[in-house]
């Protein structure tokens, strides 16, 4: 399946009669026995916030659901809608997103406000939302998160620049090329060596 599927992203299965919503941009269903098949999608949580002693770093994320891989982020000491227009701009030139890929997030405000949906209408994306008190949607950045919150701890940093540091070296060195992750086609890979195998496998 994922090798007829351009730029290699592959969206949630859900159970029967499961559905993800957002407000005014439309519906998305997944019925029994089926995967919604798209030709991008990827999936991002609530920033997740990291405490230091200058106050709190908040981060978000989108990840490429076919591979995993972070593609973009930002980081800032606030978590209004232009941190998640930041991680969504990287993510789109780094990630190589399409128009028509399908954007999935939660509820919270960020994602829901006007500056946001501004952007996406600019890049041709589409928007997904999980239902309210869902969890099954956004299993893979909440997973993110716990794996995050496993390896570098939930210590209190001195300034905002070293957990800067310390969040940037655990995406972009250990996250996307050290850890290994199971492929269903391409076996044990880091999140990194799937995409440069989908990328030549859809070349071949």
């Amino acid at each position: 399946m994922s090798r007829s599927m351009p730029g290699a992203f592959l969206s949630h299965c859900g159970r029967d009669r499961w559905r993800a919503e957002c407000p005014e941009t439309g519906t998305f269903r997944s019925g029994r026995g089926r995967r919604k098949r798209t030709r991008a999608t990827g999936t991002s949580s609530a920033a997740y916030f990291t405490p230091t002693a200058e106050g709190w770093l908040y981060l978000a994320c989108w990840l490429d659901l076919a591979t995993r891989e972070v593609v973009g982020y930002a980081m800032a000491d606030h978590h209004r809608a232009e941190l998640v227009v930041d991680a969504l701009d990287m993510a789109h030139g780094r990630g190589g997103l399409e128009p028509g890929c399908v954007i999935h997030s939660d509820r919270d405000s960020e994602y829901t406000s006007t500056q946001f949906r501004a952007r996406m209408r600019k890049l041709g994306l589409r928007q997904s939302c999980g239902r309210t008190g869902s969890c099954f949607d956004n299993a893979a950045a909440e997973s993110f998160w716990a794996l995050l919150k496993e390896e570098i701890g939930t210590r209190i940093w001195p300034d905002r620049a070293t957990a800067r540091a310390e969040v940037f070296n655990f995406i972009e060195i250990f996250y996307n090329r050290r850890r290994l992750r199971k492929h269903k086609v391409f076996g044990c890979l880091t999140p990194a060596e799937t995409r440069q195998r989908h990328q030549h496998t859809l070349a071949a």
